[in-house]
């Protein structure tokens, strides 16, 4: 990888996309994040929309990318698998239950395989003198009206954003969060995965969601913070696993991407307070042209319906729809932001950015 390189990165949340997310950073290489299960159109997609030629993905997925044939031809696909990362009693497990029914992966001289690789000894590479206004990840869109938009951060937004969750959440060394939230969204990256490394505290790594493996982990790992989305906490509350066990380790839980009912809200802080645990489930709000969230209940307060307060250095208005003219209060409008954590802008498209 070489400066201003890009690298698309289709990988759940597991130690493999965290590592070369950062060190494909301090090449001065730029990583795309893409939902690991996505089709062939949409993976040509995201190469063609950002000229990508390295890809890091899952062995299992080896047939969805050597399908494609993108406008800038694949020079290397890098493979690896979920076993790479767990020990060696858990490598046959995962081998005995999902690994076997893999398929080979035939001869291709454009892969890789990961593990191997790292073992080899290699060069050392000359880490990029980086900029703080420089690109460091390229995420997309939900793409819910058209094709998923490509989405620059940069270093700054990612640093601001990190401090500023450590900040209002109070996260710090001792902390340990569950992240939940896959890497490939801003969530996922920019608070359960970077902020929680800014500060020195533990990212729990979860590649698959199901609640009863959340519910597992949470009795055996005792994570200080979940972050999640309203379904996630209505599944915990009816998960028979967690009713009699000890959750004193929670102190702090956020709810994004949809609204938080009241009854939902104090049935999951009912179950943790007989757990042994204190906290208030609150609501916050964000999105990926800022990372992540950018407003958040304080973690002392709860007003019913509110998303909170913006987070330091962020500023946000109601403004009447298309303008920067804020409405009367109680008004309905467009939530204007500004502040560090804003974007760079949308991939290679200064008519969106400037709109």
């Amino acid at each position: 990888m070489q400066r201003d390189q890009r690298l698309l990165i289709a990988l759940p949340t597991t130690p493999q996309a965290v590592i070369a997310f950062y060190a494909a950073n301090k090449l001065g290489a730029v990583s795309a994040l893409i939902h690991p299960l996505s089709t062939p159109p949409e993976i040509q997609h995201y190469l063609d929309a950002t000229s990508a030629t390295v890809v890091l993905t899952l062995d299992a997925l080896y047939a969805s990318f050597a399908a494609v044939r993108p406008q800038h031809a694949l020079q290397r696909i890098v493979l690896t698998s979920i076993g790479d990362a767990l020990s060696p009693l858990q490598r046959l497990a995962f081998w005995w239950r999902k690994g076997r029914r893999i398929a080979a992966i035939p001869a291709d001289p454009r892969v890789l395989h990961w593990k191997p690789w790292l073992g080899a000894s290699q060069p050392v590479a000359p880490m990029a003198a980086r900029q703080t206004d420089e690109p460091a990840a390229i995420l997309f869109s939900g793409g819910t009206t058209a094709l998923p938009k490509g989405i620059v951060l940069s270093n700054r937004n990612f640093i601001a954003q990190g401090l500023q969750a450590c900040a209002w959440g109070r996260i710090g060394a001792s902390d340990s969060i569950l992240a939940i939230l896959p890497i490939f969204h801003g969530f996922g990256l920019g608070v359960c995965v970077n902020a929680a490394m800014m500060v020195g505290a533990t990212a729990i790594l979860v590649p698959t969601f199901d609640a009863s493996s959340v519910a597992r982990l949470i009795r055996r790992k005792r994570p200080s913070i979940l972050v999640g989305v309203p379904t996630l906490y209505a599944a915990l509350c009816r998960d028979q696993a967690l009713a009699g066990a000890d959750l004193s380790c929670l102190r702090a839980a956020f709810c994004g991407a949809d609204s938080l009912p009241r009854p939902l809200k104090e049935g999951f802080e009912a179950l943790v307070a007989r757990g042994g645990g204190k906290l208030r489930l609150l609501e916050g709000y964000g999105l990926t042209e800022a990372v992540t969230g950018i407003m958040a209940m304080p973690l002392d307060d709860y007003r019913e319906g509110s998303i909170g307060l913006p987070f330091p250095d962020m500023h946000a208005k109601i403004c009447a729809p298309g303008t920067e003219q804020t409405v009367a209060i109680g008004s309905e409008g467009e939530i204007c932001l500004a502040g560090p954590a804003l974007m760079l802008g949308y991939l290679d498209d200064p008519q969106a950015t400037a709109s």
